[in-house]
């Protein structure tokens, strides 16, 4: 019993020393922002002076994928360490049954306590979790503030009811409220940069969730007006795009809820759309600067890691769609950005990264122990020197299971279900309007990403949620 005792207090007195040696982590996330960022050359009017700034301070990763083409998954994987096809989160769930889905995910230590394990505060605040924290993973948590934003009493532009679609989106656009301070991300902010005026004890971990440019694409009129309509580029666009993709991958990545390309142009509202999703870059690019000035004026400026993230990308007209839940990247390419302490300005990375590598990065850099369970890699190598030759991997989207994109350096290659495949030159085609899965010569190239592939995935929990079209709801119902 002795003994007992005296290994619990020296396990105690070691654990809070290993925290009051390490370092604090504002780990920032952003919903549904694709590359539309200064630094990544996504759109030419896009506005994100703060993100920029960051990426300038430290390490830009230009070639980050998510694990999963939407939010729920997406995150769930960031915040286990798990790829989809290791837990079986390939879609929508409650937080509340992220480590039910199976055995490995039951397993998972979610990040925030794996911080806590080791004495980190834990503080969190808008969306981190897809509820959230619906997981209840922190020590303190500010809630979400209507998580996406006030509604008008009617919709602005768009319902897809009006057009004899199905329901299930928020997708509207156009200016409201009337007021910052009347979204969530204002406060989320808010909180954010009261707590860091606050002195802390212990080290923390503090993680911020914005929401836009998540749908409805609502900020007030002024974020509008500095992106003039009539000025307004939009994406490239390829009306055949089609011709040369499997159906099967039509099948997988059919959003009849949404508006189409082809719909916007004949109505003359895609100008209308991108600029709506401009200002909302724009709006929470200026809620970031404000989290950043205020770690900057702090005292935890010189011994904070700062990480920017978004969950997934976005469809803003190309491929015929404005949404996610596709394998192709405008879906899968995201926004990583990471400042370390006493960062080399201004580096940037090509290298193929995951958002599951931000786990086992930052308990490196915090000078954690590494958690055995995490799948991702460290990106502390590339941290060092970011143009690693010894970097042997790639990054693994899931849509599901057996739907698998993978992002090499220079090509993609995405395999669905019914193994029929896709494959992308990245240099010479950035749009994928040219499927070279059944080209001559590239056989070699397929066979080597493919290798990439996980052979064995994980059965789909059986708390998965997703109505998205009838290959889907067969999928779900097929699964309960």
């Amino acid at each position: 019993m002795i003994r007992s005792l005296v290994f619990l207090l020296i396990l105690s007195l070691s654990t809070i020393s290993y925290a009051q040696e390490n370092t604090n982590v504002l780990f920032i996330a952003i919903d549904d922002l694709n590359d539309w960022i200064g630094v990544l050359n996504g759109h030419p009017q896009t506005r994100t002076p703060n993100i920029d700034a960051l990426a300038k301070s430290g390490m830009l990763f230009t070639n980050a994928h998510c694990q999963a083409p939407i939010c729920g998954p997406s995150r769930a994987s960031v915040m286990s360490g798990l790829y989809p096809t290791t837990s079986g989160n390939y879609l929508q769930m409650r937080d509340t049954n992220i480590k039910k889905s199976n055995a490995a995910s039951g397993k998972a230590i979610l990040l925030p306590d794996y911080f806590e394990k080791y004495g980190y505060k834990t503080m969190g605040v808008g969306k981190i979790y897809h509820n959230g924290d619906g997981a209840q993973t922190f020590d303190e948590y500010g809630g979400t503030f209507e998580m996406y934003g006030p509604r008008p009493p009617k919709r602005i532009n768009y319902n897809p009811e009006w057009y004899g679609k199905p329901k299930g989106t928020s997708t509207d656009w156009g200016a409201y409220p009337s007021e910052d301070r009347l979204m969530p991300d204002y406060k989320s902010a808010q909180w954010a940069v009261e707590k860091l005026n606050q002195n802390h004890d212990k080290p923390f971990f503090l993680a911020v969730g914005f929401v836009r440019p998540h749908v409805p694409w609502h900020v007030p009129q002024k974020w509008f007006d500095k992106f003039p309509v009539k000025d307004i580029q939009t994406p490239a666009y390829l009306p055949d795009d089609f011709d040369d993709i499997p159906a099967f991958a039509r099948r997988v990545t059919e959003v009849p809820m949404m508006p189409t390309t082809d719909f916007l142009m004949e109505s003359n509202q895609w100008k209308d759309v991108v600029q709506a999703y401009l200002a909302c870059i724009n709006f929470v690019d200026h809620q970031v600067g404000k989290v950043l000035k205020a770690l900057k004026e702090s005292d935890y400026a010189n011994n904070t890691i700062v990480v920017v993230w978004s969950d997934h990308g976005y469809h803003l007209g190309e491929k015929n769609r404005f949404a996610k839940q596709a394998l192709w990247e405008r879906s899968t390419r995201t926004v990583l950005i990471i400042k370390e302490l006493n960062a080399v300005k201004g580096r940037e990375s090509n290298k193929p990264v995951q958002l599951l590598d931000i786990y086992p990065t930052l308990l490196e850099l915090s000078g954690l122990p590494a958690n055995k369970q995490n799948e991702g890699h460290s990106l502390v190598p590339l941290l060092e020197n970011d143009k690693a030759a010894n970097w042997p991997y790639a990054a693994i989207s899931s849509f599901g299971r057996n739907n698998t994109a993978i992002t090499g350096e220079n090509f993609r290659l995405i395999q669905y279900e019914d193994k029929s495949i896709e494959l992308y030159d990245s240099r010479k085609d950035p749009n994928e309007w040219k499927n070279l899965a059944q080209v001559e010569g590239f056989e070699q190239e397929i066979n080597r990403l493919r290798g990439f592939i996980p052979k064995e995935q994980a059965d789909l929990s059986k708390y998965s949620i997703f109505n998205l079209n009838d290959y889907w709801r067969k999928i779900i119902k097929s699964n309960n």
